[in-house]
């Protein structure tokens, strides 16, 4: 892969950093405890995802958002990229070996999002997340390493980052709503008695209650199967993955305690709350 001039990588990195603290609700907050260049190359991977999300979920027509994460896909493939975001992100990918199957991953987890709304199963929706978030764990993982890692930390790397989406998947049921999604498997839905004209309506029923608090204990499970992936990273490393998972686990025990009350959007940790859970974290 070619490497940019220095400015401009310098001023790519700057650009990605600058995304990732605007737009990462949780993930900045780990992120900061990295090295510089590993903090750096976490950002590119964050802002690479970001460009993913913002191009799934924007106002363009189906086929122009197709036609935009495809030639982001091409893009991966590019050894002089002009944009910012990509030029960081190339430099990333060769500094710690990041591999092109969780980035394109990615990808094909947005054009999904262009061409799916609804989920039989959780197998299905675990298929789904393992493209979306646990290709971030993949993506992430060369760079708390160095550009090493062995299997099994790929596994839980994974496993983690689909456990942060099944969150996300609690926390964003009404934002979801309004884009045309329901994550929720359909098959859970009827198991437990909630509709979509509930989800439309906004209703916390006991039934709701129950399916999400299923929902949960499955995100739950996953997240403490991916934090087995603490064992293998150096300190920091290993700060920065616990700050933000703490984060998100926070965010999952404030939306319970509240009994699944989601539709309001007044699930989100303040700034003063997330620093509290980080530093928390850092004392172990």
């Amino acid at each position: 892969m070619r490497v940019p001039a220095a400015a401009s990588v310098e001023q790519a990195y700057a650009e990605v950093e600058r995304v990732t603290r605007r737009e990462a609700k949780n993930f900045a907050y780990g992120i900061m405890l990295l090295p510089r260049p590993k903090r750096r190359a976490i950002a590119a991977i964050y802002a690479f995802a970001r460009r993913v999300d913002d191009v799934a979920d924007g106002a363009l027509p189906a086929e122009e958002k197709r036609a935009r994460l495809e030639a982001l896909r091409a893009a991966l493939a590019d050894d002089r990229p002009a944009e910012p975001m990509l030029i960081a992100l190339g430099d990333a990918r060769r500094r710690y070996r990041i591999p092109d199957a969780p980035l394109a991953a990615l990808v094909a987890g947005g054009l999904q999002d262009t061409e799916q709304t609804r989920y039989a199963t959780a197998e299905e929706l675990l298929a789904y997340c393992e493209k979306v978030a646990g290709a971030v764990g993949l993506a992430c993982l060369p760079v708390y390493g160095d550009g090493e890692y062995r299997e099994e930390d790929a596994v839980r790397a994974c496993t983690l980052g689909v456990a942060l989406q099944l969150i996300n998947i609690v926390r964003d049921v009404a934002e979801d709503w309004r884009l045309g999604r329901v994550y929720l498997p359909q098959d859970e839905l009827e198991a437990f008695g909630v509709s979509e004209d509930d989800i439309a309506r906004g209703l916390v029923t006991p039934a709701w209650q129950a399916l999400m608090a299923f929902h949960a204990a499955r995100a739950r499970a996953h997240l403490a199967a991916g934090l087995g992936l603490l064992e293998s990273l150096d300190r920091r490393s290993r700060l920065c993955v616990r700050a933000f998972a703490g984060l998100y686990r926070a965010t999952l025990d404030r939306i319970e305690a509240e009994g699944f009350r989601v539709f309001d959007g007044q699930t989100r940790l303040s700034a003063p709350r997330k620093l509290a859970v980080v530093a928390r974290g850092l004392l172990g």
